[in-house]
């Protein structure tokens, strides 16, 4: 199997619709509350019943991935995503919108079983820039849900926006069913190993490492998402809502820059990459933090600050995949539980900060998670040790004479 242009291409579309889904009701929910009657302090469980799917499907349905066809799997994932956008795009009451989101939520998880596949399909000394191309789609998604929203929301109002959605995952359900290869797998694996497998995960020192390092580094970059519109849209500057929105565009830039971090994996670098790129993390904040006095900081701030992030996903990811290169979907499921749970605690704690203590408090929140992010990933240095060793879950999970999942300090998967 090889993976060409086309298929990166539609790989990355898939990625960003999918993600979509899950945050494309945040710069809507005034809209809807007005429209179904639902409270303001109500409004939150919209966003969260999408994220909760999100959650519950990482631990449950991403692992399916290391047993079944995942082109077919994509292709159910995206269809029954749809019906989710669908349920919410026509609910007559709150409750059937967020059944319809947390359906969506649920099997919007295609995406981590989408970036497995990408690492399948691409040689070992491609999969960096695959998966630099391949993630950058979900940055793509995260950020474009805003503008996208916004737009069609003033446009034909907000059920538009999921009706949008749920016709773009169909199509795409369509293209994955005609232009990706199958996923033959020899089906020796049982459900019950799988979860074995991923839960032993979570006592291995790489892959602990690495989930710490994630959920530090999107607690910080829900920090910066969930509070920027809180000062730009008070004293001095009074923006609207479209206008904030813009701020997206500089996040793109900085997100779609990091792409180059696969190149700098694959030749080796992916550890060195991810260190450094946590400390501009942890730097960037001194910009976003003159919110109140300077736009254009902010904007330089925005661009190196996700410009980070994705540089760190990207490293991250490659070394888990080349180190579990048998059970991919598990690993890349299990790395994003700490994502959802870091962006979850950045999204919860920056409004109260805020109103505690200002933007300074705010800014302040979110250095001091990318600098806990990069104590993470000191004191991996300082655990690395240059012997080879079986982990535990691929003792009890794999036999002798297969891919033993080695934990080592060269990113290359094992050789048989």
């Amino acid at each position: 199997m090889i993976l060409t242009v086309g298929r990166k291409m539609l790989l990355a579309t898939t990625c960003s619709v999918a993600v979509a889904t899950i945050y494309l009701a945040q710069p809507v929910l005034a809209e809807i509350g007005h429209e179904l009657g639902l409270p303001e302090a109500d409004l939150g469980w919209i966003v969260a019943a999408g994220q909760i799917g999100y959650l519950i499907g990482l631990a449950f349905l991403v692992p399916l991935g290391d047993m079944v066809d995942r082109r077919k799997l994509i292709l159910i994932h995206l269809l029954l995503s749809a019906v989710g956008m669908l349920i919410a795009a026509a609910a007559p009451r709150p409750w059937l919108l967020i059944a319809g989101i947390a359906l969506a939520g649920l099997f919007a998880v295609v995406v981590q079983i989408t970036v497995a596949f990408a690492a399948d399909l691409s040689a070992a000394a491609d999969r960096g820039r695959a998966l630099g191309a391949v993630t950058s789609g979900v940055v793509v998604g995260i950020l474009g849900a805003r503008v996208v929203a916004g737009s069609l929301t003033a446009l034909w109002g907000w059920r538009s926006v999921y009706a949008a959605l749920a016709v773009l995952l169909s199509a795409l359900a369509l293209l994955v069913l005609t232009l990706l290869p199958p996923d033959h797998r020899a089906g020796t694996t049982t459900y019950g190993g799988v979860l074995r497998s991923l839960g032993l995960l979570f006592g291995e020192r790489l892959f602990l490492v690495r989930g710490l390092i994630a959920f530090f580094l999107f607690a910080s970059f829900g920090t910066l998402w969930s509070g920027l519109a809180l000062p730009l849209a008070g004293e001095p500057w009074h923006l609207n809502t479209a206008e904030i929105g813009l701020f997206g565009i500089a996040g793109l830039t900085g997100a779609l820059g990091a792409a180059r971090a696969g190149r700098w994996a694959d030749a080796g670098r992916a550890d060195l990459v991810a260190g450094s790129a946590l400390a501009l993390l942890t730097v960037s904040w001194v910009a976003v933090g003159q919110a109140t006095w300077s736009l254009w900081s902010v904007i330089v701030g925005v661009i190196v600050l996700d410009f980070a992030v994705q540089a760190v996903h990207v490293s991250n990811q490659h070394l888990l995949t080349a180190t579990y290169s048998h059970r991919t979907s598990s690993v890349i499921g299990g790395y994003m539980i700490f994502y959802s749970l870091g962006s979850a605690l950045g999204a919860a704690t920056t409004t109260a900060v805020y109103s505690a203590a200002g933007w300074t408090g705010t800014t302040l929140l979110g250095a001091a998670f990318a600098f806990c992010g990069l104590l993470c990933w000191a004191a991996g240095q300082r655990a690395n040790t240059p012997e080879r060793f079986r982990t535990v879950a691929d003792t009890r999970c794999h036999p002798a004479g297969h891919d033993t999942g080695v934990v080592r300090d060269d990113p290359r998967p094992p050789r048989h």
